[in-house]
């Protein structure tokens, strides 16, 4: 039911608020909150590199513990890496983290796993199949593509410069 004019709280007129978009946008840049571009650079940076040094670290132990060359101690190091960003997602510190730190969180291996993870975690309750596996791969998927995509560009580009390998 319509409200009756003069009565207290409702609105008397009824045209549509109009206004440019121009006008719009200085009203809406008045009040986005301030972006501290420097602090999230550095966060990143800290996050970023703390966790390739963790991954430093885990290296240089398999190599130590294991008497093992580097190249022989990258793939547990991955796993390793890999199992820590899925533990710590799980728990709920990865994503704590990854607030904080923004990109610095993406580092590929741990942000792959942390991604496939999280959603894992979401749709868990809509069953294995369905849920777990039809969703897990949603953002990863992409991720995929582009990385298959990526390297046929620069294998093509290399084999026309003739750089690296054996060439046709």
């Amino acid at each position: 039911m319509p409200a009756k004019s003069g009565q207290r709280g409702f609105r008397t007129n009824t045209s549509p608020l109009s206004i440019n978009e121009k006008d719009y946008q200085n009203i809406s840049q008045k009040h986005e909150p301030s972006r501290k571009v420097f602090a999230n650079c550095v966060r990143a940076f800290l996050v970023g590199g703390g966790i390739c040094v963790i991954g430093q670290a885990i290296q240089e132990a398999f190599m130590a513990g294991m008497h093992i060359s580097a190249k022989e101690a990258a793939p547990p190091t991955s796993s390793m890496m890999i199992l820590l960003a899925v533990i710590l997602t799980c728990i709920g510190v990865y994503d704590k983290v990854a607030q904080w730190a923004g990109a610095g969180t993406a580092v590929p291996i741990t942000g792959f796993a942390n991604s496939m993870c999280s959603a894992a975690l979401e749709y868990r309750s809509e069953g294995l199949v369905l849920g777990v596996g039809a969703n897990m791969f949603k953002l990863a998927g992409s991720v995929v593509v582009f990385g298959v995509v990526a390297a046929f560009i620069v294998g093509v580009i290399y084999a026309i410069l003739g750089v690296g390998g054996n060439h046709l």
